[in-house]
C-alpha cells in the first residue's frame, strides 16, 4: 500500500511540473461524472446578498468526502446556488478505497476547482506538491473568511509557512464529549453523596461493590480515561496525547502524572472496584451492562443519551441516571477534556481551471446570511429560536438540511458552533447531556496540544503504531499483567519505536507558532 502511494505520489509530481511547464493545466477530464441530477427545489429570496453579476460564471467542480446523499439534488445545493450565482457540479469519492480513487483522480489531473479532504489526505497531496498555495487567494479574495476563521486555524492549513487550504473547523467548536454516568437512584438508596473527588469516588465504588453486588465502574479497552485521571493533573485522554509544558510539548508517557493516574486505575483493578472484563469489553457491552443494572457507574458521551435513557426506562422505569460533574483535584480544582480543531480542508488542486473563481465562491457562502442559512435554514421553516438558543423544527430540518454539513467549506468558528447545536435539540435526553457536559466544563477545559497543527509527517506515520502501542501497554499495567515497575522500559521502547522522533516534530511545529 505505501509502495503504491509513492509512485501514485511520483506521478502527481511529473504531472504538476509538465503542468507548470507547459503553461497549462486544461487537460482533458478522464472522468467527466458529476452525479445525480440538477436540483429542482427553489428557494425565495435566497439572493439577498449575491453579488452584482459582472459576467458568466463558470461551473465548479467540486470532490466531497462520501456519504448516502446525492449531493447534486439536495435543498442546500439548490440554496447555495440561488443565493451565489454559481453552479457547482459535485462528486463522491466512493465508500471504499477512497485514497486510492483520490490518487488515482490526483494522477489524471482531474479538473476539480476544490476539494474536500481529510487530514491524512490533505497531508499526502500537500506534501507531493499537488495542491495550490492559496496566500495570494485568500489575500485577495478571501474577505469573509479571513474574519470568520481564526488564526490558530489558519496555522493548521499552513505547509512550509504558505496556506494550502482552507481550515474547515469542528462543527460544535471545542466541546466536551464525555462524562461519567452512574445509577442515582443506587446512590438515593445507599444513602451516598455524588463523588467530588478521587477519595470520595473510590469511598462510593467500595460501597457500592459491597452492598449492591454490582460492577462498580465498567469500561472497555480504553485506558484513557481523562475523567479520573484530570483529578491528578493528568490532561490526557483518548483523542489527547499531547500537552504544552514549560514551554514546550511532551507526551503523555513523558508526564509523571501517568504513572500516578496508572496506580490508582490498578488500586481499583485490583480491589474489584473496575470491570473485570475491562480488557475486553466492547462499547455496546457497557450500554448493556449499565442498562441492564450490572455496572453502576461509567463513561459516555452526549450523543449515546437517547438510546441509553430509552434502554434504562425499558428494563427499569424507575431508574435515574445522574451526570458527574468533572473530579476535582487536591487542591480543590477541576479539569475537563474537550475535542475538536481541523476535521477537514478545503484544497485547489495546482491544475485547477477556475482557482480565482472559486476562491470567490468559497467566500461568498461565508458571507453572514448566506452561511447561516446554508447551514440552519430559514428561521420559522427550518427552526426556531427560544431564549436564544436554535431549535430545528422536524421533520423539514431533516429532510432538507440532515446532510446540510457535507457543503461546509470552512466556517464562520464563533457563530457555526451555536447554529450547530440545533442538531443536539432533536432529541430532549441528547440535549440535556451535551448542555450539562458544556455546563459542568465551563472554563475548565483542556485539549491536545496539537488539537489546530497541521498534518505532521514525522507524527503521522508513528502516531497510529505507537497509540496502539501506548493503550495496550496502559491496559497491562491497569490490569496487573505488567508491573509498573516496569513503565521506564516500556517508555524507553516507546521513545526507540518513533515516540522521539514525534516529540521533536511536535515541538518542531510548535516554534513557529510562539
Amino acid at each position: 500500500m505505501r509502495k503504491s502511494l509513492l509512485i501514485v505520489l511520483s506521478v502527481i509530481m511529473i504531472a504538476v511540473i509538465v503542468t507548470a511547464c507547459s503553461g497549462g493545466g486544461n487537460n482533458t477530464p478522464q472522468n467527466t461524472n458529476t452525479g445525480g441530477a440538477e436540483p429542482t427545489e427553489t428557494n425565495t429570496n435566497a439572493n439577498v446578498n449575491q453579488p452584482e453579476d459582472d459576467g458568466e460564471k463558470p461551473v465548479l467542480r467540486q470532490l466531497m468526502q462520501y456519504n448516502r446523499f446525492d449531493p447534486n439534488d439536495y435543498y442546500v445545493g439548490t440554496f447555495l446556488k440561488e443565493a451565489t450565482g454559481y453552479e457547482v457540479k459535485y462528486d463522491q469519492l466512493p465508500v471504499e478505497n477512497f485514497d486510492e480513487k483520490l490518487n488515482l483522480l490526483m494522477a489524471n489531473q482531474e479538473p476539480y476547482d476544490f476539494m474536500k479532504l481529510n487530514p491524512i489526505q490533505f497531508a499526502h497531496l500537500a506534501s507531493s506538491g499537488a495542491l495550490e498555495p492559496l496566500d495570494e487567494l485568500v489575500e485577495t479574495y478571501g474577505t469573509n473568511m479571513k474574519q470568520v476563521i481564526s488564526e490558530s486555524s489558519w496555522n493548521g492549513a499552513k505547509v512550509n509557512g504558505q496556506i494550502m487550504a482552507i481550515p474547515e473547523s469542528s462543527a460544535s467548536g471545542l466541546t466536551l464529549g464525555y462524562a461519567l454516568l452512574y445509577r442515582q437512584d443506587w446512590l438515593e438508596e445507599l444513602n451516598l453523596q455524588a463523588p467530588t473527588n478521587l477519595d470520595e469516588l473510590y469511598n462510593v465504588l467500595k460501597e457500592v461493590k459491597d452492598k449492591k453486588n454490582v460492577i462498580p465502574m465498567t469500561g472497555g479497552k480504553d485506558p484513557f480515561q481523562g475523567e479520573i485521571g484530570s483529578a491528578l493533573g493528568w490532561d490526557y485522554g483518548l483523542d489527547t496525547q499531547f500537552k504544552e509544558q514549560d514551554g514546550k510539548i511532551i507526551h503523555m508517557v513523558e508526564d509523571p502524572t501517568t504513572k500516578d493516574y496508572l496506580a490508582y486505575m490498578n488500586k481499583l483493578y485490583t480491589e474489584g472496584l473496575l470491570d473485570a472484563e475491562w480488557a475486553i469489553n466492547q462499547s455496546n457491552t457497557l450500554i448493556e451492562k449499565f442498562t441492564g443494572g450490572k455496572a453502576f457507574m461509567y463513561r459516555e458521551g452526549w450523543w449515546n443519551a437517547a438510546n441509553i435513557n430509552n434502554a434504562m426506562a425499558t428494563n427499569f422505569p424507575d431508574a435515574k441516571i445522574g451526570i458527574l460533574p468533572y473530579l476535582k483535584d487536591s487542591e480543590g480544582n477541576a479539569s475537563a477534556r474537550a475535542s475538536g480543531g481541523i476535521t477537514f480542508y478545503i484544497a485547489i488542486p495546482k491544475w485547477a481551471p477556475n482557482k480565482e473563481e472559486a476562491m470567490k465562491y468559497l467566500d461568498l457562502k461565508l458571507d453572514e446570511e448566506i452561511f447561516k442559512e446554508a447551514t440552519i435554514g430559514k428561521e420559522g421553516v427550518h427552526h426556531e429560536v427560544q431564549d436564544g438558543k436554535y431549535f430545528p423544527i422536524l421533520p423539514i430540518f431533516d429532510d432538507q438540511y440532515n446532510f446540510g454539513s457535507d457543503y461546509l467549506t470552512g466556517n464562520d468558528e464563533e457563530k457555526y458552533p451555536v447554529y450547530w447545536q440545533a442538531r443536539v435539540r432533536k432529541n430532549e435526553f441528547v440535549q440535556n447531556y451535551f448542555e450539562t457536559f458544556q455546563e459542568n466544563g465551563k472554563d475548565i477545559m483542556y485539549y491536545d496540544a496539537l488539537t489546530f497543527a497541521p498534518p505532521i509527517e514525522n507524527i503521522s506515520k508513528h502516531k497510529q503504531k505507537l497509540h496502539k502501542y501506548v493503550e495496550d501497554e496502559f491496559i497491562k499495567f491497569i490490569t496487573g499483567a505488567e508491573s509498573l515497575d516496569n513503565y521506564d522500559r516500556f517508555v524507553e521502547q516507546w521513545r526507540a519505536d518513533g515516540g522521539d522522533e514525534m516529540i521533536q516534530a511536535a515541538n518542531d511545529w510548535f516554534a513557529t507558532v510562539q
